[in-house]
């Protein structure tokens, strides 16, 4: 995995350390990814193994919805946790936090 950017950073420098929407889930979440990186090393042993081109498209299918569905599943739990807070808030903390998520949707369906 990459590290977090720095827009990540200016996050963590402003919510400090603590749990995130995800916190409660986090070793269901890691076990998803588990099985992710699995299903993407298996793509490589396809491609090595010179297996046929649509059965290797209809694994990167698979993927693609396998990613696509735990970053939906997070983006449920940041509006749940982190937008539902700034929520209270109000203000600033508010638009702030609605720009943020319209932003990480704008990028998921981008994809």
């Amino acid at each position: 995995m990459t590290s977090v950017g720095t827009q990540g950073a200016e996050h963590q420098q402003e919510t400090g350390p603590g749990p995130h929407g995800y916190s409660p889930q986090k070793a269901e979440h890691l076990k998803r990814l588990r099985r992710i990186e699995g299903q993407v090393r298996g793509l490589q042993r396809m491609v090595d193994e010179d297996v046929y081109c649509i059965d290797i498209l209809t694994q990167v299918s698979a993927n693609t919805k396998a990613l696509q569905a735990f970053a939906l599943s997070l983006l449920e739990e940041h509006l749940r946790h982190c937008v539902a807070a700034a929520a209270e808030e109000g203000g600033d903390a508010l638009d702030a936090k609605v720009a943020e998520a319209t932003a990480a949707i704008s990028r998921l369906l981008r994809t």
